[in-house]
């Protein structure tokens, strides 16, 4: 039985390395749209449902990971930026506040599948115009939920966390290990 990850997100490859996983990877290639008749927390569950499913298929004896990431301040859900201007409009808003990071994660095996969510808390710095600027223009805030990676040079946004870290950069690992370890 092989571990398969449905996403090509190099946080999350790192993540799974790190806990002692081999796997292969098989990018699950889906509409990531919003919900907007859900909750934020019940989206991102399905959306690493979803992932897991869209790849399941091929995999029927194996293990399969989908995992989805998003950045939720009063209730609104920040995905990735779509270039700079929405990457400062994001960064803005989260600016000085609390925000949630939730992670929703579906497990497909043979016979069953698990999905829930973890749930940590990031409060941003009071940041000027100037420094969410020269953070933008590292390019970083590309391709990440939010528009910053904590793991990296973002960890200057950020006066405090609370929860997984690991949670933070894309994979709750704590949990996803008690599950995988039950099952490989």
């Amino acid at each position: 039985m092989r571990l398969v990850l449905a996403s090509s997100s190099p946080r999350r490859k790192e993540l799974l390395t790190k806990i002692g996983y081999t796997y292969i990877v098989d990018a699950a290639n889906i509409d990531e749209s919003i919900n907007m008749e859900l909750d934020p927390l019940e989206n991102v569950k399905q959306l690493g449902l979803k992932k897991a499913l869209a790849v399941a298929s091929s995999y029927q004896d194996d293990v399969v990971l989908g995992c989805d990431t998003i950045v939720v301040l009063d209730n609104e859900i920040y995905g990735k930026p779509k270039d700079g201007e929405d990457a400062f409009k994001m960064l803005k808003k989260l600016n000085n506040k609390t925000h949630l990071v939730i992670s929703g994660v579906g497990i497909i095996t043979k016979n069953k599948k698990y999905n829930f969510a973890v749930t940590s808390k990031v409060t941003f710095k009071d940041l000027t115009e100037k420094e969410i600027r020269e953070y933008i223009a590292t390019g970083e805030c590309f391709g990440k939920a939010g528009s910053y990676a904590i793991q990296g040079l973002g960890k200057a946004l950020i006066a405090s966390y609370e929860g997984e870290l690991d949670n933070i950069i894309g994979l709750p690992t704590k949990e996803v290990k008690e599950i995988l370890d039950g099952i490989l």
